[in-house]
């Protein structure tokens, strides 16, 4: 019989809502099995502990842990990271060196933002996972490994498939056990309770009264749609115990350390491809999907300009050359592309903005930022030197 307060205690796990508790006992069942599990759940909800749950109560507790960000690795390095290189394989290897996988060996690999990988990558872990063989980059003698491999995503994999951007057959492999983190505002009988035990910990921390909610004040905890979750939840906290004065909140105040939800680009996922809480919350799902696809509408936008394909070729057909159209229905075409490009530059605006925005709430730091906006620090630093946003600075 499985104890599920007994492994929230142990975790520091929390809350009393079922599909929070459903989600633990899926964990503990699957622990002592080998099978792979993928952990999908939004931003800020807290997926990470429950690979050390798994970890903990299987047959491999005694054997190596590694918790890996994929996210936060430069796609160039991934590979080493995860299995290695032989000296010389690349410039800058000076010696070889062990990967993730070599390490674990008779251990547990926690994959986190695997939806990030990219497709050469995934090829790789896809061996690894049908035959536990790996290759060391610039090694042509192959290796095998034992380990365990969990996986965890804010991503909707489906949707992600569909657009060529994860391997189908790596999902199936992942998702042999698949384990749902509910996001906070499904568990609204546990958000006062998080509330609470962050406001102690907070009070201890910084050695101060805790603070505590009038009752208009918990009514807005509560009702509050919470897009980053837990980790959002604990943030507010953190800041109204620090910057207050007065130890009791009211609602007035408590209501300015809450953002308007539809101002926050955060990605809901959902069970449901393209299921989104609200219109404004599609709007950003598709600016952050559309970074790869807008070259290609653009080459499609172009198909009347002379064969011209590139931005400048074309702008340079409407500043100098009068366009010659052959009849009134291929001119209206080429009107409503130039109006879906105008839509798709306010899109690159919003998105652009948006980005500037999240930024600024969390002083220019990159990682909390990446999470507010369901996206890697990486895709998040590209874009930031995409659209020279002059805010950021590097830490």
């Amino acid at each position: 019989m499985i104890d599920v307060q007994n492994i929230k205690q142990q975790f520091d796990i929390i809350g009393k809502a079922p599909a929070l508790d459903r989600a633990i006992d899926i964990a503990c069942q699957v622990a002592p099995t080998d099978l792979s599990v993928l952990i999908t759940g939004e931003s800020g909800t807290g997926k990470e502990a429950f690979p050390k749950i798994i970890h903990k109560f299987s047959a491999r507790k005694h054997g190596q842990y590694i918790a890996v960000n994929c996210g936060a690795i430069p796609e160039g390095t991934i590979d080493s990271e995860l299995f290695g290189h032989e000296k010389g394989s690349f410039t800058g290897a000076l010696e070889t060196r062990k990967g993730y996988f070599e390490v674990a060996d008779g251990g547990t690999i926690f994959l986190d933002e695997v939806a990030e990988l990219p497709l050469s990558t995934q090829v790789r872990l896809l061996r690894v996972l049908e035959t536990g063989e790996f290759l060391k980059v610039g090694s042509s003698k192959v290796q095998k490994t034992n380990v365990r491999i969990i996986a965890a995503t804010n991503v909707n994999l489906q949707e992600a498939i569909r657009r060529n951007r994860f391997r189908e057959d790596l999902y199936y492999r992942l998702n042999t056990v698949p384990i749902i983190v509910p996001p906070l505002r499904e568990r609204k009988e546990d958000i006062y309770l998080l509330f609470r035990k962050f406001a102690s910990d907070f009070a201890g921390k910084y050695r101060m009264p805790s603070i505590s909610l009038d009752d208009e004040a918990r009514l807005e905890l509560e009702n509050y749609q919470w897009p980053g979750n837990v980790r959002q939840l604990k943030n507010v906290t953190e800041q109204i115990s620090v910057i207050e004065h007065e130890r009791n909140i009211t609602k007035e105040k408590f209501s300015k350390y809450l953002p308007p939800v539809n101002s926050l680009p955060i990605l809901y996922l959902t069970e449901d491809i393209g299921s989104f809480a609200t219109e404004r919350e599609l709007l950003y799902q598709i600016l952050f999907d559309m970074r790869n696809d807008v070259n290609e509408l653009k080459k499609w936008m172009y198909k009347l300009s002379k064969g011209e394909s590139t931005v400048q070729e074309y702008n340079k057909i409407i500043d100098e050359e009068p366009l010659i159209y052959q009849d009134d229905e291929e001119e209206d075409a080429l009107h409503e592309e130039i109006n879906d490009l105008d839509n798709v530059r306010d899109l690159h605006s919003q998105e652009k903005d948006a980005i500037r925005k999240v930024l600024k709430m969390f002083n220019n730091k990159r990682k909390p930022a990446a999470e507010a906006l369901g996206i890697s620090e990486r895709t998040l630093y590209r874009k930031i030197k995409e659209y020279d946003i002059e805010e950021f600075e590097d830490e």
